[in-house]
């Protein structure tokens, strides 16, 4: 288990299920482009450094449920802050260049936290997913552009 904290505390369970959530700098609403890119970023470290289960990208913030995997090198699981760091460092200089525009893109903190064994896996990524019809987006979370969910079960999606 790791632990390290900048304003708020972060905690990592290795082999654990983490609901991260991180935010645009002053909730800049991301354009089409921009959403595209951060799905894309999230997906990148699929199956290297973490076991993505469910993404989606909203305009101003995205929700993630990962498991970090162990390094091939080391065999230690990679940390959530180098995770979040790739995920959202890529991510910044990406859409700026799309963009043409300087500075940052996501507020520096993450918010997140791991899943209890007794949370439902299933429930959390439903959550995920349905986020843009609880905002109003779209009526069905399949016709939203900027979700993932992981098809097949692997053995850290028991719930």
């Amino acid at each position: 288990m790791a632990f390290y904290r900048r304003k708020l505390p972060h905690l990592q369970r290795d082999d654990k299920r983490h609901f991260v959530t991180f935010c645009t700098l002053h909730r800049w609403v991301l354009p089409d482009a921009a959403r595209s890119i951060a799905l894309q970023c999230c997906l990148h470290d699929n199956d290297k450094k973490h076991f993505l289960h469910v993404a989606a990208v909203m305009p101003d913030h995205v929700h993630v449920i990962f498991t970090p995997l162990g390094s091939r090198a080391t065999g230690e699981p990679y940390s959530l802050a180098e995770i979040m760091g790739g995920i959202k460092g890529a991510s910044a200089q990406l859409i700026n260049r799309a963009l043409d525009r300087r500075g940052r893109v996501w507020q520096t903190e993450s918010f997140d936290r791991v899943l209890r064994s007794s949370e439902s896996l299933d429930a959390k990524v439903d959550y995920v997913l349905h986020n843009p019809v609880r905002a109003g987006l779209v009526a069905r979370w399949e016709d939203y552009g900027w979700t993932w969910r992981r098809a097949e079960k692997h053995p850290f999606a028991v719930a």
